[in-house]
């Protein structure tokens, strides 16, 4: 039989790799990326586009299985003016350019996956957010989450099922936010960042994409999913986790002005450490999803 064909943008990143990887025993997977790629390496081929206007790679989408666009330039960054206005476009330039090439399907993908970002709820120390919540966050960050997602839903289709995929910090061996908190804590530097009061909610790569493949055999999923693990930690708990995993009976704390100085440093923000994302997967859970890695714990004895 042959197989279903899905697409995935930014399939060369952390998040969308993975996901290629996990999908293609069962699917035909099609990654679409910027620069230019073996075509096929892994079992998945690789398409090259530009993210942001139509082209040949478009024809892949006719009779497509699901989409799942990825892209977006990466927040790891300083927020000046130049890289502010990189991620809004990378992210709403990639959204339209997909639903573009969605319309102009006769036979169109029957689901369409979009990344977003629980970075949208407020600073919460005192409340799980979870799908229902409408307690958003304020300044840049969440500006630009609240326009991805309307770029995003305001494409609309009858037999097109849409899911913005509200997605907390990744761990994984790979990439993503693991491999420097892991340094930090080998090199004594693991204790609490900032108070250590703040929330840090994440999600182990294989449970985040074992809930991607729920969400496409689940044909009653639809619209915002929380991708976040049950047990969201503070950070003062996880980096003790995180110290217990390499082994170190000590951390140094990280006061918010070394935290401040440390992030013009290697230019990013710290924003990404201090806000505290109290997010919970209320959705995935209630349609039944089991994760496999629940508590932080486990997850880190998995990874590190």
């Amino acid at each position: 039989m042959k197989k279903k064909k899905i697409i995935i943008t930014a399939a060369n990143g952390f998040l969308g790799k993975e996901l290629g990887l996990f999908l293609r025993e069962k699917y035909e997977v099609i990654g679409l990326v910027r620069s230019s790629h073996n075509e096929l390496v892994d079992g998945l081929r690789y398409v090259q586009w530009d993210g942001k206007s139509l082209g040949d790679w478009q024809q892949e989408f006719e009779g497509a299985f699901a989409v799942i666009n990825m892209a977006g330039r990466s927040v790891d960054c300083r927020y000046n003016e130049k890289n502010k206005n990189d991620i809004i476009e990378s992210r709403r330039e990639s959204t339209m350019v997909v639903g573009q090439a969605i319309d102009l399907c006769e036979n169109k993908p029957k689901i369409w996956m979009n990344a977003a970002s629980a970075t949208i709820y407020r600073h919460s120390e005192d409340k799980a957010m979870g799908e229902e919540s409408i307690e958003f966050g304020s300044g840049f960050s969440v500006d630009v989450c609240k326009m991805w997602e309307k770029t995003f839903f305001d494409f609309t289709y009858k037999n097109v099922r849409q899911l913005a995929l509200r997605t907390t910090i990744v761990l994984g061996k790979n990439g993503g936010a693991l491999h420097p908190m892991r340094q930090l804590a080998k090199f004594g530097l693991g204790g609490k960042q900032g108070k250590g009061t703040q929330m840090f909610s994440w999600i182990h790569i294989q449970d985040f994409c074992e809930a991607v493949q729920f969400m496409l055999d689940d044909l009653n999923m639809s619209g915002l999913v929380n991708m976040a693990a049950p047990e969201p930690v503070t950070n003062a708990v996880f980096m003790k986790m995180m110290r217990n995993a390499v082994g170190r009976s000590f951390g140094l704390p990280t006061p918010k002005f070394l935290l401040e100085l440390g992030a013009r440093i290697i230019k990013t923000e710290t924003e990404l450490i201090l806000k505290s994302r109290f997010v919970i997967p209320e959705k995935l859970q209630s349609h039944g999803f089991e994760f496999e890695f629940s508590s932080a714990d486990k997850a880190l004895k998995d990874l590190v």
